[in-house]
């Protein structure tokens, strides 16, 4: 499993919207502009959260972004789950991927069930306040 740029810029842009007053709708201009990432790139992006129900948008002269709920509301998991494909640490265990024929006496099988658990307890159990709080603290 790899982060994509994807992934890290969502939890910029996050960051971002959720240090921004939370009752006015922000530019995403002014995101990109902060944040030094393309303004094309950072729309595809945001198209995923709105989706995902983890922004809203409005359109026009007062128009931009918002988060849903509050930044103690938010994990990295849920983040991470609109923008990338998939968080599987092995293709086997990917969502929609035909069962292995070779899973029964796969000898390694429940390693990987192991740790695509511990990946999803571990970014569930990060919020994005956490992030903002301290940005060198230790998430073991």
């Amino acid at each position: 499993m790899m982060i994509s740029t994807r992934g890290r810029y969502a939890l910029r842009l996050m960051i971002d919207l959720a240090e921004q007053p939370s009752d006015r709708f922000t530019p995403l201009r002014e995101i990109a502009a902060r944040q030094e990432i393309s303004e094309k790139y950072l729309e595809g992006i945001v198209k995923s959260l709105v989706r995902s129900g983890l922004l809203t948008g409005l359109r026009g002269k007062k128009g931009g972004y918002r988060m849903t709920k509050k930044p103690s509301e938010y994990t990295v998991y849920e983040i991470l789950s609109a923008t990338e494909e998939d968080l599987s640490p092995v293709s086997c265990l990917e969502p929609g991927t035909p069962a292995c024929p070779r899973a029964d006496g796969c000898r390694t099988i429940s390693m990987w069930k192991n740790l695509d658990q511990m990946i999803v307890q571990f970014f569930s159990g990060i919020t994005l306040e956490k992030l903002m709080e301290d940005s060198k603290q230790s998430f073991t």
